[in-house]
């Protein structure tokens, strides 16, 4: 898969954070810069592979972290369910 397809993909994923996760903030720093260097790149200039890598990283990482936020969410609305 190609940086701009995972780009895309990753794009699509954070622009779906909750408002109230503690990660949308974070998110949408990434979203922000990841837009940006995809509208250089339409637009035919140069980007830094090495931040461009890293925001898709740390954008990965985002993602984890609010998976993570969900599942101990749902175990925390089980736990008060019993």
């Amino acid at each position: 898969m190609k940086n701009t397809q995972v780009t895309s993909l990753l794009l699509d994923r954070l622009e779906h954070i909750p408002a109230d996760s503690v990660w949308a903030h974070h998110a949408s720093g990434v979203r922000g810069s990841l837009l940006n260097i995809v509208e250089q790149i339409e637009d035919g200039q140069q980007v830094e592979s090495a931040n461009m890598n890293w925001l898709i990283s740390y954008g990965f990482q985002i993602l984890e972290e609010v998976a993570r936020e969900k599942i101990s969410g749902r175990r925390k609305s089980a736990d008060t369910t019993q």
